[in-house]
């Protein structure tokens, strides 16, 4: 089993920057992407990066240019740095991993933290 949980949240003025922690337990070694997505008050759920094992980043459109994401596989820790952020970008933030079981690849999400961006 693999668990997530994150940190680092919280409020900020626009503009500012904040970096989130996601701490992985358990299994580790089966663990394959990783990655951050959003969800804000009354939308869908998005995603906002990603990092395959390797290290390959991708990003969502908003975020391209001002989020990083980055692991670090000795504190079995993946973060994103936010920068220059907006009232648009106030939403719980999670993060996942894809976890390879036998046959399968489960994704596994952590439990949240809130980032309140004001104006």
């Amino acid at each position: 089993q693999v668990q997530l949980v994150e940190s680092g949240g919280g409020l900020v003025q626009a503009g500012g920057s904040l970096r989130l922690s996601c701490a992985a337990s358990g299994s580790i070694t089966s663990i394959n992407a990783m990655g951050w997505q959003r969800q804000a008050p009354g939308k869908q759920r998005e995603l906002v990066a990603t990092i395959a094992s390797g290290g390959n980043t991708n990003y969502a459109g908003s975020a391209k240019g001002r989020f990083t994401v980055s692991r670090d596989s000795a504190k079995n820790t993946m973060y994103l740095q936010m920068n220059s952020l907006t009232p648009e970008d106030t939403a719980a933030y999670y993060c996942y991993a894809d976890v390879d079981e036998v046959d399968v690849v489960v994704t596994i999400l952590g439990q949240g933290t809130q980032v309140t961006v004001s104006s």
